[in-house]
């Protein structure tokens, strides 16, 4: 389709499936935003165990939130033709409010809470509104009512929240907007008259939208190196430290193996078999954002057991090195579902495992426990390999 200048907006069988080089770009910006998040989730563990659930909570606000700018920003171009000039120049808007939300997420519930909200505000109604613009309201003007709706119902928490003094009411405030903002995004924007439509429902090129998912897995799993990274080379090269370094690059190959056993390496094929190709794609997003969410726990509990590998284990610790591989699992089985319409026992046995091992191991020391972990998923791995050993191929059968 072309608007009134001519200029084709969106996707045709000619145009390239592959992400475009600006895409890529754009995903720099969000590695900065994983590590930022990983960063604050690190101090919140090791400055006092009081403060662990509030900065978790906030953690996961901030994260919802730039994964709701990069969510929408992936839909939009695998509908909408990446090379046309007013896609690329979304994208490079997306980019500068990512960044700058990026670079607040450190005092996001402090002194750059403003800067944080009002950007993201900013970035989501004005690149709606440049879009609609500069397209003439092709290809969907309702569709930008629709989104515009609902962001206005946010929008004034969001900002509200960031310029109030009270954490507990900024708190309050953006979890009601971070809220509004998903159940727009599952619905499809449900609106007055107009009803409801998700972004792409006309065309989805699934390849593509496939290949998003899985870059910005790896994405995750390249913060969690960094993690690993950085906090060995600043230790003093102990033989524990050194213990904890290898375990952790161990338990990153093992969910690298995990996501890409058959069902994280077929999405596409998924996407191109389901009945409701808008739907399975924003509920793989959903999966996605778990899973990753998942990863920069578990990157979490890494910097925790290499730096501390010995001695008392604090019984918080426990959310980053058990709860993050157990989100991991969830997301993981979640998107077993989506593909094959079933979830391998060997998914649930791993998540029985981590919840029935958290008791005794409160009594051992981080490094120890960070093995436990990495046990669970090795034992989630090998069972994956000798079902794929067994089984011929599995076609994506997905149950809607």
């Amino acid at each position: 389709m072309r608007n009134t200048s001519g200029v084709r907006l969106l996707r045709d069988d000619a145009t390239r499936q592959r992400a475009t080089f600006l895409e890529l770009f754009l995903d720099l910006v969000f590695v900065f935003a994983l590590t930022r998040i990983s960063a604050r989730l690190i101090v919140d563990f090791t400055d006092g165990q009081p403060g662990v659930l509030a900065g978790l909570g906030q953690a996961l606000l901030l994260f919802l939130a730039l994964w709701a700018v990069w969510s929408v920003t992936v839909w939009s171009t695998s509908w909408l033709d990446p090379d046309a000039q007013i896609v690329q120049t979304v994208i490079i808007m997306t980019l500068v409010g990512a960044m700058t939300m990026a670079v607040a997420v450190p005092h996001g519930f402090g002194a750059r809470a403003s800067l944080f909200a009002i950007t993201l505000v900013t970035l989501q109604i004005g690149r709606v509104v440049y879009f609609h613009l500069a397209g003439h309201g092709r290809p969907d003007p309702h569709q930008s009512i629709r989104i515009l709706f609902w962001f206005g119902l946010s929008a004034p928490l969001w900002v509200v929240g960031g310029l109030v003094n009270d954490g507990t009411v900024r708190g309050a405030l953006w979890t009601l907007a971070v809220l509004i903002d998903y159940t727009g995004l599952f619905l499809g924007w449900p609106t007055p008259r107009l009803g409801a439509q998700r972004l792409g429902v006309q065309m989805i090129a699934a390849e593509h939208l496939a290949e998003r998912y899985q870059q910005f897995l790896l994405i995750a799993l390249g913060e969690a190196i960094f993690v690993i990274g950085l906090s060995f080379s600043g230790s003093e090269f102990h033989n524990d430290q050194t213990g904890g370094f290898v375990l952790a690059l161990v338990s990153t190959v093992l969910l690298w193996r995990i996501y890409f056993h058959v069902a994280g390496g077929v999405l596409g094929t998924a996407i191109d078999r389901s009945r409701d190709a808008a739907r399975l794609a924003t509920d793989m997003a959903f999966a996605h954002m778990v899973m990753i969410a998942g990863i920069v726990l578990t990157g979490v509990g890494f910097e925790l057991f290499i730096a501390e590998p010995l001695g008392h284990l604090p019984s918080a610790w426990l959310i980053a090195i058990f709860g993050g591989p157990a989100l991991f699992l969830v997301g993981r089985s979640t998107l077993e579902y989506q593909v094959f319409g079933r979830v391998s026992r060997s998914r649930l046995a791993g998540l029985l495992a981590l919840g029935l091992l958290t008791p005794p191991a409160l009594h051992l020391q981080p490094l120890t426990a960070g093995a436990v972990a990495a046990v669970v998923l090795l034992g989630v791995a090998t069972a994956d390999a000798r079902r794929s050993r067994r089984r011929p191929a599995e076609t994506p059968t997905p149950p809607y």
